[in-house]
């Protein structure tokens, strides 16, 4: 039998070692970093966000993100 697993659970299951790399706008930084400092709009960045989708780090390169997931010890993954 299967049971469902609910949001909440599935989140927290990999926080400590699962992350994901999420394509974001500039203007979108100031809500998922609000200690950021200011950016101006338009520009793509990417954000390395942990399983239950706090936001860890911000960088300008894909390349980078998934650098921080590996110097936290953290397994990345494929969203789609």
């Amino acid at each position: 039998m299967i049971s469902e697993i609910s949001p909440d659970v599935l989140a927290k299951l990999g926080v400590s070692k699962v992350a994901y790399v999420k394509p974001i706008r500039s203007d979108d930084v100031s809500r998922m970093f609000p200690d950021a400092p200011p950016l101006p709009p338009g520009i793509d960045l990417f954000a390395l966000v942990s399983a239950d989708g706090s936001p860890i780090m911000v960088t300008e390169r894909r390349e980078d993100a998934e650098a921080g997931a590996w110097q936290n010890e953290l397994e990345t993954v494929s969203l789609h």
